[in-house]
This record gives structure tokens, sequence and C-alpha cells, in this order.
């Protein structure tokens, strides 16, 4: 009796839906992620049982740093970085500043400080150092930071530039980041001069404990 020859077919599987699902979803992660801002320095926040969170959107990040520079010698004392998530606002703020200090920023500069996620440098040394190839920006911000002393007797420059992030959004949320090992004072010296501003409400960075940490 001869074998019964069954017909072989091929198998057709439409990846089309699967194909249109892929583009939705990277779709969404691409619209909804928020993408880690390039920091100046190294800052491991300390741990805490809070578990508020920061903003996303609308807030003025400000970053101390641990008591030494990019080489590991120490400064004597933690430097101040800030970023602004809203480039509009921060092109806005710049602004604000260049024209308080009298200090001519190229409108091609003026995009350049846009790109920055963290920035950090006294005002009058501000224009050359957005002259710089980015490489080199990124060497020299870390040995900077806004500075904390106070002008003729009135606000400091970092008070400055809090204050104009405040005129171009009045709901702009504070967010204050510091490393776990950076000494109290310093700190405090921050906190004090967002006090001296009425600036008492902000949020604090920090890493969440898990059960079990020290």
């Amino acid at each position: 009796m001869g074998k019964v020859k069954i017909k072989k077919s091929d198998v057709w599987i439409d990846m089309t839906p699967m194909s249109d699902v892929m583009t939705l979803l990277l779709t969404f992660f691409m619209l909804t992620s928020t993408f880690v801002k390039n920091e100046p320095v190294k800052v491991n926040t300390p741990g805490s049982v809070s578990e508020i969170k920061v903003p996303e959107n609308g807030v003025l990040t400000i970053l101390v740093s641990p008591e030494k520079d990019a080489t590991g010698k120490p400064t004597g004392e933690g430097q101040v970085f800030m970023s602004i998530d809203n480039t509009d606002q921060l092109g806005s703020t710049l602004d604000g500043m260049a024209s308080q200090f009298g200090i001519n920023i190229a409108p091609q500069l003026r995009d350049v400080f846009k790109t920055e996620g963290t920035f950090g440098v006294p005002m009058k040394e501000l224009a050359a150092y957005l002259a710089m190839p980015s490489k080199q920006r990124g060497k020299v911000l870390a040995t900077k930071g806004i500075p904390l002393d106070s002008i003729d007797g009135g606000m400091s420059e970092f008070q400055n530039w809090v204050n104009q992030a405040r005129t171009v959004n009045e709901d702009i949320k504070i967010a204050l980041k510091a490393d776990a090992k950076t000494p109290y004072k310093t700190v405090k010296r921050v906190m004090n001069e967002l006090q001296d501003m009425d600036e008492s409400h902000y949020y604090m960075i920090t890493q969440l404990k898990q059960e079990g940490d020290e």
C-alpha cells in the first residue's frame, strides 16, 4: 500500500502588528523618558527613608560637590553648580544674568549654554568658557563653581542665579543635591543663602535606604 503524501504548505505569519506595537513602545519611551544629565563632579547622595519624589519638570537643581576638585585635591569648600531642566527657561535666565552683570553673550554662545546639562562658572569667565571646545569645557567646569560670596554687600552670584530663575518661572521648584561626604557646614551655607532670599521650601535629593542598609 502506498504512503499517503501530506501536502506541505508554507507557514506565513503577518509581523505587521508586532512592528506597529514595537514602534508605539519605542515612541512612548522616547517621549516619557528623562535623560540623565552629565554632572561635572560625581556626587553620592546620602541615604534617606523619605519617599517624597522630586518633580520631573520645572526644577532648578543645585549641586554641591565634595570638597575636592577633579584631581582629588582639597579645595576647602564644596563647589556649587546648577541645572534647569527647561532649555527655554535656561536661556532666559542666562539673558537676565548677562544683562544684570553687563556681559555680552553672543547668540552662538547662548545656544551652547542651553545645551549644557549643568552650569557653574563665575559670570566674568562665562563667555570665555562657552567659547571653549566641548571636551575642554567638561574639564574646566569641574574646577570652577558658582561664587557664594556677596557682591558689594549685596546678593551673591548664586543668589542672583536663583533669583533670575524664579523671575523667569515663578513656580520653579528648587532641589538641593549634595554629596554624602560633603561637610554639613558647606551645605548649610547654601541653605543659608536660600534662606536669606526667603527660599525656605526646597527638595533634598537623597537615595532611598533599603531595609538592612546601615
